[in-house]
Formats: C-alpha cells, sequence, structure tokens
C-alpha cells in the first residue's frame, strides 16, 4: 500500500513538471514573439503593407535624394547612389563612412548587399523593377512620385516615425528664405539675375518654372532676365546665344566638375570675347557654384539651406 501510494505521488511529480515545462515553454516563446512584434511595424508602401524594423540602424535610401532627406531627418544612411564623384560640401562630414555605390539604370545589388541594410527605400518610378531583388536584401519600401521634394520628405518621415520633424524642417527652411529675400531685395532690388549652367558643348539658362530656377527667382525673389520665355522651364543655347540674355548678375554652375566636356566647354567659355563683353563678367557679377553642392537645388532642403546661405554671401561679398 505504501509503496503504490509513492508511485502515484512519483507519477504526479513527473505530470507536474511536464506541466511546468510545457506552460514554461509557451510563455517563453509568447514572449519571443511578443518582443518580435515590438521590434516590427507595419507601414503603407505602393506594394502595400510592408513589415519593416521598428528602429532601422542601417538605412539604404535609393535614387539621389533621398540620402539628403534621410540625413535631414537625422538618419545618415549606410550606402547612397552617388552622381557626382565627391559628396557635396555640406554632407562630407555626415557621409565620411558612407558606402558610394555610384549611379546607373539598375541598383548595384551587390553592394547593397555588403552595406547589410535593414530598410531600403525608394522611388518606385525608379526601383519598381527591381523590387524582388531588393526585398530579398531587406525589407524595402517603395514611395509614390511626387511633384513637391515636401511630400517626398513626409512620406519618408512617415515611414521612419518622424512626421513632426519633417514638418520642423521645413518650417526652419521656409524661415530661412523668407528672411533671405528680404535681405537680397535690400542687395540686389530690381538688377537681373541669370541660373546658368555649363553643360558639354552647350549651356542650359534656368527659369522659374523648373526647381533650381524657382528657388532664385520665387523662393529668393530675384529678378528674372526680362526676355526669358515664360513657358519654359528650361533654355539650352550655344556660346553664340548667350549675349542675347544679358543679366546684372548670374549664378553659374557646372554641372559636372569631373567631366572632360564640361570642362573644356567652361575653359572655352571664359577665353571668349562673347563672354568677357557679357555685362554681368564686366562687373565682377558672376558667381561660380559648385556642381556638387548646387546638384540637388530645389529639390532638397539640405541643398536648398545650403543655397540660401551661399546667394547670401554672393551678393553680400559683392556689396562691399
Amino acid at each position: 500500500m505504501r509503496q503504490m501510494r509513492q508511485r502515484m505521488v512519483f507519477c504526479m511529480a513527473i505530470v507536474l513538471t511536464l506541466v511546468m515545462t510545457a506552460c514554461s515553454n509557451n510563455s517563453e516563446q509568447a514572449k519571443v514573439a511578443a518582443d518580435a512584434e515590438a521590434d516590427s511595424r507595419v507601414v503603407g508602401s505602393e506594394k502595400g503593407e510592408i513589415k519593416i524594423p521598428a528602429h532601422p540602424a542601417r538605412v539604404i535610401g535609393l535614387s539621389v535624394v533621398y540620402p539628403e532627406f534621410l540625413q535631414a531627418l537625422g538618419v545618415t544612411p549606410v550606402a547612397v547612389q552617388n552622381y557626382q564623384e565627391e559628396f557635396p560640401t555640406y554632407l562630407e562630414e555626415p557621409f565620411k563612412d558612407t558606402l558610394k555605390m555610384g549611379i546607373a539604370q539598375t541598383p548595384n545589388f551587390e553592394m547593397i548587399l555588403s552595406a547589410n541594410p535593414d530598410l531600403i527605400l525608394a522611388p518606385t518610378w525608379w526601383s519598381a523593377k527591381d523590387y524582388d531583388q531588393l526585398s530579398g536584401i531587406a525589407p524595402t519600401v517603395l514611395l509614390p512620385q511626387r511633384d513637391d521634394w515636401r511630400d517626398e520628405l513626409k512620406d519618408i518621415a512617415g515611414v521612419l516615425g518622424k512626421t513632426e520633424l519633417a514638418e520642423k524642417v521645413i518650417k526652419d527652411l521656409e524661415a530661412q528664405e523668407a528672411e533671405a529675400k528680404q535681405k537680397l531685395d535690400d542687395l540686389v532690388g530690381n538688377e537681373t539675375v541669370m541660373y546658368m549652367m555649363v553643360m558639354p558643348g552647350s549651356f542650359v539658362l534656368y527659369g522659374d518654372q523648373i526647381d533650381r530656377g524657382k528657388f532664385l527667382h520665387t523662393t529668393l525673389g530675384l529678378e528674372m532676365i526680362p526676355n526669358f520665355p515664360t513657358k519654359d522651364p528650361s533654355l539650352s543655347i550655344s556660346l553664340e546665344k548667350l549675349p542675347e540674355y544679358n543679366p546684372d548678375h548670374i549664378f553659374l554652375q557646372l554641372n559636372n566638375e569631373d567631366d572632360a566636356g564640361v570642362k573644356k566647354t567652361y575653359e572655352d567659355l571664359l577665353k571668349s570675347p562673347l563672354w568677357k563683353n557679357m555685362t554681368a563678367v564686366k562687373k565682377n557679377q558672376v558667381y561660380t557654384m559648385a556642381g556638387k553642392d548646387w546638384f540637388n537645388l530645389g529639390m532638397s532642403p539640405l541643398a536648398n539651406r545650403y543655397a540660401v546661405d551661399a546667394v547670401l554671401q554672393a551678393f553680400e561679398g559683392n556689396s562691399k
């Protein structure tokens, strides 16, 4: 009888141990599942809802302007596509450890993989065709095409949970631009200003119907040359045509300082009597801006912020 009672107690102990072990395992599995859920969240994209890390640490923004949006939101990308050989002046320090992947019609999947991203952000107009390969490397959020960079910034901020910061970035820039516009009105008045870019074998003039020209002539209020066709966003002209557009001031940008064709066109321009006889040249009112620094002008808050200071410095230096 006593032995039977001992066996019963022993069996009950084994059952109790098994039950407790099962409960413990279930509890651990539930905790792991809860932790995994807490470490991720679901966001909307052009491909529907996507699960991404709650706090992504290694982010890649494809397209030449997405990295600037990320940096404006306090997220330094681990790899970027770069059109220019060097980073813009305002990104040299924050991007000192960022991988340059160059630019091509198709992303460099090998370099993206080597950067070990935990999140990829990409515009659908450029990356939809490569979505499967990109999402095989890391969660990839495709974002819609926008006409205004502010909307692009807000889209990215929504993914990163930084909507309030995006609004602050926009408001701070608007305040800086408004202050600069007032100063420039005092410095420049009604004198005419032309935005001119040096391309291989030709020159492009920008009006106020395109991002770059709109920045100078609408945002900062600088007077356009009177004979610029109002409906054209830009004009591609030869050196011989240049004197027809003869402003008081010229902002001159080399499209790409590393391009041999651009360098040759620029050198020929400086030697030309047509150029030397232009009003802005004779008055020493030509302001040369680096192609890398003004590449994303009108398309990024960081580029615009840098350009506001550059334009002010140009005119303030000229007035001394």
